[in-house]
């Protein structure tokens, strides 16, 4: 390959889709396992690549010249061969500097913690003292160095931190339920950023947004690494303003839209309506529900009860919703009473609550909980509150459904 991007196991990797969205060149992802890693490097049959986890330290034996922030960090993640001659650079610290910028943060005179002690834990040691943060302190479960401290030492003494930027795989699909420290033990915490980019939004970030901080995953770092790498692969440069542009392009391919509303609001319409001007797939959460347990919902709530169904919506939401990208949403009108729910929604995605104005719905027999215009006012009156805390976007209905879809899409396609 010519241009690429090399790792041991790249199945969610977003390079491809970014460089394609930079230049014209052909970049490929190639996995590449340890044993094969020397002959690759020795072979030099590539005009410029990216090293990714977990050979960032493992490539340095074979470069003839090393970038100084790359050698300070003592971690290579961009490659370029000039006339037979390997260059390493560390786009890393560009990609998370840019990334603190983004959310706004100042870490001048602040106490920093960083959460991990391998290769990005350094980069984000060497930004955030050239950001002169007063304190870095590293956090490990394993503390053996100078400036590292264990889990606890931190909630015993370290609660004064301000911000916290997490390298750990802690949250990482296929396990986003994970969380490394629970930010709000922090009461002077001021801002969290966090290396992961699949999910788009781990626990960490989520309950740091909820605390009202600024918070964000590595999408945007990985973003601005990316642009930087070209800028070295081609010796060129791009303008600050591409590393947005190319974030907010990759957002919107890559976050679901998540429709929430009482029954009958008109998720399922303007979904559909959605997914097709945006080239995305459509997945009503009711017909996923019916899939599973191989009956009609009303017959499965006269069976079962509320409770039952409730546990398998909670599935679908984790298992079916939750690891998925670039989809739109119909949830169930209750799909929002429980915080997992809104949790597992979130991590990849934007909700958006349809308000259709009570005078507007109808009860339907297909609906077990709203059946009658009685049960339908009761749900309206329980639940409205919890629509509108937990939505990110609220959407006033008119009842046409056109109107709300270009409501929506103004929103999302910034």
């Amino acid at each position: 390959m010519e241009y690429g991007c090399i790792g041991e196991h790249l199945t969610h990797s977003f390079s491809k889709e970014i460089h394609n969205l930079l230049t014209d060149y052909d970049y490929q992802i190639r996995e590449v396992s340890k044993e094969e890693l020397p002959y690759f490097m020795s072979a030099k049959q590539f005009q410029a690549i990216n090293v990714t986890i977990p050979y960032k330290q493992d490539v340095i034996p074979f470069l003839s010249e090393i970038d100084p922030m790359a050698k300070e960090i003592h971690a290579v993640n961009t490659i370029v061969n000039k006339n037979g001659k390997l260059y390493g650079y560390n786009t890393d610290f560009y990609g998370m500097s840019r990334l603190i910028k983004h959310l706004g943060m100042t870490l001048t005179g602040k106490k920093v913690l960083i959460l991990g002690t391998g290769g990005t834990a350094h980069t984000a040691r060497a930004v955030a003292r050239s950001k002169k943060a007063k304190h870095v302190i590293r956090v490990s479960r394993t503390p053996t160095e100078q400036d590292t401290v264990s889990y606890d030492q931190v909630l015993a003494l370290h609660k004064d931190a301000q911000i916290i930027i997490n390298t750990t795989p802690c949250g990482m699909f296929p396990d986003p339920d994970g969380m490394p420290i629970d930010p709000t033990v922090f009461p002077c915490l001021e801002g969290v950023v966090d290396a992961i980019y699949n999910p788009l939004r781990s626990r960490l970030v989520s309950k740091a947004k909820e605390m009202g901080l600024p918070a964000e995953g590595g999408l945007y770092m990985l973003v601005a690494h990316g642009v930087k790498a070209a800028e070295y692969f081609l010796d060129t440069h791009f303008d600050d303003s591409v590393t947005d542009e190319i974030f907010a392009k990759i957002m919107a391919q890559k976050e679901n839209i998540v429709l929430t509303g009482m029954p009958g609001s008109g998720k399922t319409t303007v979904g559909k309506m959605l997914a097709k001007q945006l080239g995305k797939p459509f997945v009503d959460m009711d017909d996923e529900i019916v899939k599973r347990i191989g009956c009609p919902i009303t017959e499965y709530f006269e069976k079962y009860g509320e409770s039952a169904f409730r546990e398998v919506e909670a599935a679908v939401a984790k298992e079916t919703i939750a690891p998925k990208t670039g989809l739109v949403v119909a949830t169930g009108g209750g799909a929002v009473l429980r915080d997992d729910n809104l949790f597992h929604f979130r991590l990849n995605g934007k909700l958006y609550f349809i308000d259709r104005p009570l005078a507007q719905l109808c009860a339907t027999a297909d609906r077990p909980t709203a059946n009658s215009e009685e049960a339908l006012r009761q749900r309206f009156k329980e639940r409205y509150d919890r629509y509108c805390n937990t939505c990110d976007c609220h959407i006033h209905s008119n009842g046409i459904a056109t109107d709300v879809a270009d409501q929506i899409m103004k929103d999302f396609v910034k």
